[in-house]
């Protein structure tokens, strides 16, 4: 997939929704005997990223999303700044999007090529002002001598 290829950075971990995100219904509404279909993309999308490197956790629970990305966090050992989350609520998206940088997208008709790519540009503008801001504390704090150590 092109759309990847074209970032230098990449999250390292992207985290997607179910309903209404991945595919187009609330999956409690379905038969178990009626195999679930994708929206469009979303297949290509899923298969494109793990191609890149990028895992990926597709995540159902009735809890509160800000849990689950607690817990994926501890499990993963992914910095949340490194972490991409695309979903169909707002309220979900506000919420996540204060956790530590994680990139968070609204999809408003499930995942396709335009929310990956405003994922993908988003998720690369906050890795460099991450960068920038680090940059601008080492070069403000690494000058200082230290006067704690008469020896130095």
């Amino acid at each position: 997939m092109q759309i990847i290829g074209a970032f230098e950075v990449l999250p390292k971990l992207g985290v997607f929704d179910l309903d209404y995100t991945l595919w187009p219904f609330y999956c409690e509404c379905r038969s178990k005997r009626e195999m679930p279909s994708l929206y469009p993309h979303a297949k290509g999308i899923l298969l494109a990223l793990k191609e890149k490197g990028i895992d990926e956790i597709i995540y159902s629970s009735w809890t509160h999303k800000t849990d689950h990305f607690q817990r994926i966090h501890s499990r993963a050992g992914v910095p949340f700044n490194s972490m991409l989350f695309l979903d169909d609520e707002n309220m979900n998206i506000q919420a996540v999007s204060k956790m530590g940088g994680v990139t968070s997208i609204l999809v408003g008709d499930g995942v396709n090529l335009g929310s990956l790519r405003e994922g993908l540009t988003q998720s690369s503008r906050n890795w460099n002002a991450s960068q920038k801001n680090k940059q601008k504390w080492l070069s403000k704090y690494s000058n200082k001598t230290d006067t704690s150590n008469p020896a130095a």
